[in-house]
């Protein structure tokens, strides 16, 4: 196939295009500066300049591809309304583009809020959940869609997301917090684990399919904490779930949080078999503490 990826010099679309060229796909990756044109470039991949707000550059990209892996997204937590309505424009571009056709129209998703593959959370959440509802039923117009819910912790060396956001508040702070008890957990999965999965999903997802990137169904916030204490040299104690907003910012409601999520529908569907480091590996690793 040839494949328009959006995203493609992010930190899940950098692992994903040599996946998808080692399958034998050809890949163009849409690039908005100069610096990710370079990158996309150095992975193997052609380059067709232009950004998700360029509707005439996504619908060209589009019909000339045999599919479409739309990981790109304006992750700004201060324009939340303004990066949804973003997405659910591109999406609606693409399903226009793709109409008709059968092809694939693999888009970026979470987990949070599901449990399962076949679970389909509640519109009236989080506005992404809403675009993602709509980008399923695409697959009524003849277009393949495939959510893909990565868990919230895509780990690896160079992560910059939100484990890196707890090890900063924790150096703040001068100390490595969870919250209550810390039993509740996070799903994590590692970047070339993720990468692997959409090339996989590509090729044998079927239409209005939700697959999972989640290698560790959940790993105890407790356990994390203490894994940055370590790496970090600073002690590890429970915060009380109110003072969660206090001390860690706008983190704090997610890592309150208890979220484990089941792959096992994917890893039967796909033939899936995460192999990458685990989450504390890649902490005892130091690749936040260092």
């Amino acid at each position: 196939m040839h494949v328009l990826v959006t995203g493609a010099s992010g930190w899940i679309g950098s692992a994903v295009v040599p996946e998808l060229l080692s399958a034998g796909h050809t890949v163009e990756g849409l690039a908005r500066s100069e610096e990710s044109a370079r990158r996309i470039g150095s992975l193997g991949a052609a380059v067709r300049r232009g950004d998700l707000s360029d509707t005439a550059t996504l619908a060209e990209g589009a019909a000339a591809a045999d599919g479409v892996v739309h990981l790109g997204y304006h992750h700004d937590f201060s324009q939340m309304a303004e990066a949804a309505d973003l997405d659910r424009a591109t999406l609606g571009v693409f399903g226009d583009a793709l109409a008709g056709t059968g092809r694939p129209l693999l888009f970026a998703s979470g987990v949070l809020g599901v449990r399962t593959e076949a679970d389909r959370p509640e519109s009236g959440g989080h506005p992404r959940i809403a675009n993602a509802a709509a980008a399923l039923a695409l697959a009524d117009r003849g277009v393949r869609p495939v959510a893909l819910r990565f868990a919230p912790t895509v780990h690896g060396r160079g992560d910059h997301g939100f484990v890196a956001t707890l090890a900063q508040v924790a150096r703040e702070r001068g100390v490595s917090a969870y919250v209550g008890d810390g039993s509740n957990v996070w799903p994590a999965v590692h970047r070339s684990d993720a990468g692997r999965l959409v090339a996989l999903a590509l090729q044998g997802a079927p239409a209005g399919a939700a697959v999972h990137a989640v290698a560790e169904s959940g790993v105890a916030t407790r356990d994390i904490a203490e894994a940055i204490g370590r790496g970090l040299g600073l002690p590890v104690e429970s915060v009380p779930e109110a003072r969660a907003a206090e001390h860690f910012g706008w983190i704090g409601m997610f890592f309150a949080g208890d979220f484990p999520v089941s792959s096992e529908a994917t890893r039967a569907l796909l033939g899936w078999e995460p192999t990458g480091p685990t989450l504390l590996e890649d902490l005892a690793a130091g690749y936040y503490t260092a």
